[in-house]
């Protein structure tokens, strides 16, 4: 069995890597949280899932751990894929952190373009490799 806790290093390209990881969490009565953590040179970035109002974070009764979703989508969190592909949407909006700065941003936010993306993507042809 994989432990899905443990730090994993996500390659962008020859000169940036992210290392990242999946926690589920509760805070002071403010429900579950499903938080994708990247480092980068020191640096870290939370994303931030919070169940709420037609929004399901994992580890409850009807997700895995890292299973985030609405009520038409699903995204899981352990996935490399996943991971760049909500990297890629915060760098494409500028969210990430400057230097020095920790940040925590809230994965809603990205979660309909990554989710929408994820679903226009066609599957890998049969007798193929999997997909991206």
């Amino acid at each position: 069995m994989r432990d899905h806790r443990r730090l994993r290093k996500l390659t962008v390209d020859d000169t940036t890597a992210y290392l990242w990881t999946v926690r589920h969490r509760h805070r002071d009565g403010q429900g579950c949280r499903d938080v994708l953590t990247l480092a980068r040179d020191g640096v870290r970035t939370r994303i931030v899932f919070r169940e709420g109002e037609g929004r399901y974070v994992g580890g409850g009764a009807y997700s895995h751990s890292g299973g985030v979703g609405d009520r038409t989508h699903h995204l899981n969190l352990h996935l490399p894929g996943t991971v760049r592909a909500l990297l890629d949407e915060a760098v494409r909006r500028g969210l990430l952190p400057q230097e020095g700065h920790e940040r925590e941003l809230d994965g809603w936010i990205l979660f309909d373009a990554v989710s929408r993306a994820a679903a226009a993507t066609p599957q890998a042809p049969p007798g193929g490799p999997p997909g991206p």
